[in-house]
């Protein structure tokens, strides 16, 4: 067996934002040597990688050169070049997720397709061309409103989604490959973690609840455990579990999921990384997400995923009219209240809605670690100096 602790391996991770330099918390935890690569000078991973190199991770030779000098190769973001991994993969690396997992979630209209060829639960949709195309489809009422836009690449944090009431709408959107979704009438949007090993061991992690600000089209609130029927969970685990095995995924897959007005649980999409969606397991979980996804990858036995207690997180995004050097007004305020652990990404610069950190507030009593939410929500600010 490889000795990954203390030892010459190297692990590379493609991507150096405040997600790898989550996951290097836990790999100097251990002692792992770690390569990363990624575009900006300042990306938040570079500090506690043994080894950084700043490039394009859409640039083929960039991803194939940096991946060889390493015995694992994974990734925090799915804007990657996937003929690079698929090169490396090809060549004896071991790649995890596998590109070909990476290459059906990268498009949308794909994952949507490959939903519907494995009989996973989704929102009706129809894919698009061009927005050409959309707006005939209109014209001939084969679509109507409202619907839910997406374009089929290139989509993050609330952008490349828009919802579409009027015609007016339309002139927002960007004329690219997109598809047009069904709008499902739900009451909760909820997310499930699902970990599996090259052994094929899987666990999830129990069901969240998301809340959404209601004009970025970001996660604001994330609740765990979510305040539904077990029986939902339940069914909630056993659909994302599904998608885990149908991608026959390695790591940690975010599900996000709809829970209609009948209680049914559908796709809406999936995330082959760490997740915002569990940022709460790292005060919350006996095995942190990131910890977790070392252990998959690295085909190590997987860790415990219950809570140790409920946990409310809280994004910390750019205030609007804001750009420029970062500023967290009021934090020392919200460091004195019951519970609250903030965690700062490190990106020097601010812009609205831009992710700059996140809040968990950790509680048995999960109604009381909302209103602690609430409350460090409308304290600090993420503003210019």
């Amino acid at each position: 067996m490889t000795s990954y602790f203390s030892s010459d391996f190297k692990l590379a991770v493609v991507g150096g934002g405040q997600l790898g330099k989550m996951l290097l918390y836990e790999t100097r935890k251990f002692d792992i040597q770690t390569r990363v690569l990624d575009p900006s000078p300042e990306a938040p991973a570079r500090l506690a990688a043994n080894y950084f190199e700043q490039g394009d991770l859409m640039d083929f030779d960039t991803v194939y050169n940096f991946g060889k000098e390493a015995d694992v190769i994974t990734f925090e973001i799915e804007a990657v070049n996937v003929e690079a991994l698929e090169r490396l993969q090809a060549e004896g690396k071991s790649v995890y997720p596998a590109p070909e997992t990476l290459r059906k979630i990268q498009n949308k209209g794909d994952q949507k397709d490959f939903y519907i060829e494995k009989n996973i639960p989704t929102a009706p949709y129809t894919r698009f061309e061009n927005l050409g195309a959309l707006k005939l489809s209109l014209t001939a009422n084969q679509i109507s409103f409202p619907f839910v836009w997406k374009s089929t690449t290139g989509g993050y944090d609330g952008k490349g989604v828009q919802v579409v009431r009027e015609q007016k709408d339309l002139d927002k959107l960007a004329d690219v490959p997109c598809i047009a979704e069904t709008m499902i009438p739900f009451k909760n949007e909820l997310a499930v973690i699902v970990v599996r090993n090259p052994k094929g061991e899987v666990k999830t992690y129990p069901v969240v609840e998301m809340e959404f600000h209601p004009e970025a089209n970001q996660v604001e609130y994330v609740v765990c455990p979510a305040r539904i029927d077990d029986a939902v969970a339940q069914k909630a685990r056993e659909v994302a579990t599904k998608v885990s095995e149908a991608f026959m995924h390695v790591g940690l897959l975010a599900v996000e999921l709809f829970q209609t007005k009948d209680d049914e649980i559908l796709v809406n999409e999936v995330a082959p990384r760490p997740h915002n969606s569990g940022h709460y397991s790292i005060e919350g979980s006996y095995t942190n997400q990131f910890e977790q996804h070392l252990r998959a990858v690295l085909n190590l036995p997987l860790g415990e995923t219950a809570s140790k207690t409920g946990a409310v997180m809280v994004n910390l995004v750019g205030e609007e009219g804001y750009q420029g050097d970062v500023y967290y007004e009021k934090i020392q305020d919200i460091l004195a209240l019951e519970g609250v652990t903030p965690h700062i990404y490190g990106k020097r610069e601010t812009r609205p809605f831009r992710k700059m950190g996140h809040v968990t507030i950790a509680n048995s009593d999960l109604s009381k670690a909302r209103a602690i939410a609430e409350k460090v929500k409308q304290t600090i600010r993420v503003i210019t100096k």
